[in-house]
């Protein structure tokens, strides 16, 4: 099937880098074929399903909240937690400069143009691993849209239906690309199949059957197809043997579209995948009790303060602390020999604490409902999603007394291996160092030290109490998983997103954008990322793809 539309480009993904990469391109007046293989429904993809987070450098927010950031103490940050230390780290390293450059300076501004807002407080997320210069964030950078991810991506998607109106934009879902045109070396456009119409609702698993082939062509052509989160053949293959073994058990953190597929294509046409073994998943996954797509896991956005045990019941070391280190706490937990851990707290911390990552759990944010904001900060329970896992899902058990809660932890692991009296002299021996405003806990410390920012204080971080006192209760366990979801490698290109073959060659014709370029030049995170910067990143690369395009 060919088309009688003669694009200028084609883009091959309708999420957030895709529609960034369109508006840029169809605001000069050039024609864009926006391609992809999910439902209409599904347009924004992966960052519709978001908690919003956009990683910002010295924002009016953290102004006002009293926070001091910069350039150079960022750049100190990425560099710390991205560790470059490989020759295919020339291009990430920088796309990491420029993206930086991008959120001190330029980035609140774009964004805003566009109607983002957000949310009054600055959160702390990956707050680190205890050295000034290590990983971590040493200020919170991480500013939540009004909206959640619905908000960041509405803007983006309204382009595109302007665009559309103007005859300049053509978008063709349940188009598979499964190979791309070349000719003389330079990519001219992209062969497929068309699939079986599907009406399932956002989110859910849609079918693959083929109704026709189709062939378009175009100067240019983007990829911009997303990760390999939801293919549990390629994170295997690719985890990397400094986490461990790979999980035998994960739950998904994405859709089943995140297949990874577009990556292993333009791989035969030359482009150079790297950093493939570079991936950020989370220890805090659970069930979800309500899935929209297979193995579906939420991940919990903790405060600092449940206490976190392994399957045996030892308490983890710092900085393996609720919200510090992702990877490292990855690393140690996988080096357990086991894929799940726990959470132990009260009802004062989880009421406080507690926030599910993504648009659905935060209904109050997402329907920009302002009272219903209030409510979570100064409320009397968690905010209505996380009271209803509390109730309904699988992972979360309550009970007044601890020697019970562990009964039921040790039920529903089924391997009897938690002690009730190592576990209560750990706790107590935690809830001691609160007889003093001093300790040599850091955890204790840590809380008191983050109390000191008002936002933490407000909204985040709950007042130090005992947690055996039962006036704090009831006791709540919360068994927690691995969860998959970002690729932070994938194809190598240059500033102008333009492809690169493994000499450093750019493959005419042919660009990549999102998180299929993990996010810019192949893996502008490095091993590790400071959160915040994945919707951010798909922004930036698709607009250096857009702009640069643009300007041909």
């Amino acid at each position: 099937m060919k088309s009688s539309y003669q694009p200028d480009v084609i883009i091959i993904g309708a999420g957030l880098a895709g529609l960034t990469a369109a508006m840029e391109i169809t605001k000069v007046g050039k024609k864009v074929l926006l391609l992809d293989q999910e439902t209409e429904a599904n347009i924004g993809g992966q960052a519709f399903w978001s908690f919003g987070g956009l990683f910002l450098i010295n924002s009016p927010q953290q102004r006002r909240m009293g926070i001091k950031d910069s350039y150079e103490l960022a750049l100190q940050d990425w560099k710390g937690t991205a560790n470059f230390d490989r020759e295919d780290d020339y291009w990430p390293r920088k796309w990491a400069e420029a993206y930086l450059q991008f959120a001190a300076n330029e980035k609140y501004t774009y964004v805003s143009k566009l109607g983002i807002r957000f949310l009054f407080m600055v959160g702390w997320a990956e707050r680190g691993d205890g050295s000034a210069d290590g990983h971590g964030n040493s200020v919170p950078r991480f500013h939540v849209s009004w909206g959640t991810g619905t908000g960041v991506v509405k803007p983006f998607v309204d382009k595109a239906y302007e665009a559309q109106s103007k005859g300049l934009l053509q978008m063709r879902f349940r188009h598979s690309v499964t190979a791309l045109v070349m000719e003389n070396h330079i990519v001219k456009g992209v062969k497929g199949n068309i699939l079986e119409r599907d009406d399932k609702a956002r989110g859910v698993a849609t079918n693959r059957n083929i109704i026709a082939p189709f062939e378009y062509y175009a100067d240019h052509v983007i990829i911009a197809s997303g990760g390999i989160g939801a293919n549990a053949e390629l994170v295997g293959t690719n985890w990397p043997d400094r986490l461990g073994a790979a999980p035998k058990d994960m739950l998904c953190g994405v859709p089943s579209y995140v297949d990874g597929k577009m990556i292993g294509i333009s791989a035969q046409y030359g482009a150079h995948i790297i950093n493939r073994d570079r991936m950020w998943h989370y220890t805090e996954g659970i069930q979800n009790w309500n899935p929209i797509w297979p193995n579906h896991g939420i991940r919990i956005l903790p405060g600092p303060s449940s206490m976190w045990f392994d399957a045996r019941g030892t308490r983890l070391p710092a900085p393996y602390l609720p919200g510090f280190d992702t990877l490292g706490t990855l690393k140690y937990l996988q080096n357990t020999g086991f894929t799940y851990s726990w959470f132990i707290l009260t009802q004062k911390i989880i009421k406080k604490e507690f926030a599910l990552s993504g648009s659905e759990q935060n209904p109050d944010i997402t329907d920009k409902d302002y009272w219903r904001v209030v409510k979570r900060l100064f409320g009397t329970k968690a905010p209505d999603p996380v009271e209803a896992f509390k109730k309904y899902g699988k992972d979360f058990l309550v009970s007044d007394n601890l020697e019970t809660l562990v009964d039921k932890m040790n039920e529903l692991s089924g391997e009897n291996l938690l002690d009730y009296k190592k576990i209560k002299e750990q706790i107590d021996a935690r809830d001691r160092e609160l007889d003093n405003n001093y300790s040599k806990d850091t955890q204790v410390n840590y809380i008191r030290n983050t109390r000191k920012y008002m936002g933490d204080r407000l909204g985040r971080v709950a007042a130090l109490h005992k947690i055996l006192d039962p006036k704090n209760g009831p006791l709540i366990a919360v068994r927690l998983h691995i969860l998959t979801r970002k690729t932070l490698g994938g194809i190598k290109t240059n500033l102008n997103a333009q492809v690169l073959q493994e000499d450093d060659g750019v493959i005419q014709g042919l660009y990549a954008v999102g998180e299929a370029a993990g996010f810019g030049g192949g893996g502008m995170h490095g091993y590790r990322a400071l959160e915040g910067t994945f919707l951010g990143g798909c922004i930036f690369s698709g607009m250096k793809a857009g702009q640069y395009i643009a300007r041909l």
